[in-house]
């Protein structure tokens, strides 16, 4: 028997096969899950569509989260499916190009809404959606990153947004657990995704992190999907409010980890 059989859970924030996402979507659907995916207009459509028939699944819909009316739409469309959920996953953030370079301090306050709005109001208006659809002992898991601990270049408005988050997968973990339904995260290292090509120099954040992590490499849309169906598994069955991190280790490291030409230099003249 797989993990998830006789599962059905909906996934926010399917873009292409690039995003992490669709990490998650073919991880639970490889342990036995049955989807829905959801897209963001036309063009959208036009990736999701076939993506979830790789995954046998002809359960794709329209939703903007910054929507109540599509977020309506969407559950009375999963009760009129399945009756009831077994997980959700939030994969779904977005700030203006140009709030992401210079400085925080400089952060228009209309861009600071549509980061908040987008990026997070957006996990506490699905949950709402799906709370009544939700069986006990559910799961809901969204995607967060290492810029809400710390300050990572060009990521600004995004970092304060993804601590706020985190924030609010505490609450909502506090909100669900008498109903034994658990809430987490996944800070995940960086990736090239279609959300991150809006970061200037993201090619440089990913050489240093390989570079830098304990493991000495990124890590992969698998590693990440892998993580998030252990998270909606039952095998997590005792883990809520948490944010685990799948970033090769990069975020214990506090300035860079020594290379191992580094390493070797400093053994060499030890034994002089």
């Amino acid at each position: 028997m797989r993990l998830m059989d006789g599962k059905k859970g909906l996934i926010f924030g399917v873009a292409n096969e690039r995003s992490l996402a669709w990490g998650i979507a073919r991880s639970c659907h490889r342990e036995g899950a049955e989807l829905g995916l959801t897209y963001l207009g036309e063009a959208l459509q036009k990736r999701v569509i076939p993506l979830a028939a790789q995954l046998h699944s002809d359960f794709v819909l329209p939703c903007d989260l910054n929507n109540d009316e599509e977020i309506d739409n969407v559950f009375r469309a999963v009760e009129e499916r399945w009756g009831q959920l077994d997980f959700v996953v939030h994969s779904v953030a977005f700030a203006k190009k140009n709030e992401l370079n210079g400085k925080y301090y400089d952060t228009s306050r209309e861009g600071f809404r549509v980061a908040m709005e987008t990026s997070v109001y957006s996990l506490t208006a699905m949950c709402r959606g799906a709370a009544p659809y939700l069986r006990e002992g559910g799961s809901i898991v969204t995607l967060s990153y290492l810029g809400a601990e710390r300050v990572v270049p060009h990521y600004n408005v995004m970092g304060v947004a993804k601590a706020a988050l985190e924030a609010s997968v505490r609450y909502l973990a506090a909100d669900f657990g008498k109903r034994g339904i658990r809430v987490n995260a996944i800070s995940a290292g960086p990736a090239k995704t279609l959300a991150a090509s809006g970061i200037g120099d993201f090619k440089e954040i990913l050489n240093w992190n390989r570079d830098n992590a304990p493991m000495r490499r990124n890590i992969t849309r698998e590693e990440v999907g892998d993580a998030a169906m252990f998270l909606l598994s039952g095998l997590a069955s005792g883990i809520t409010g948490e944010v685990l991190h799948v970033d090769a280790g990069y975020h214990i490291v506090g300035m860079r980890a020594v290379t191992d030409e580094e390493e070797a230099a400093y053994q060499a003249a030890q034994a002089e």
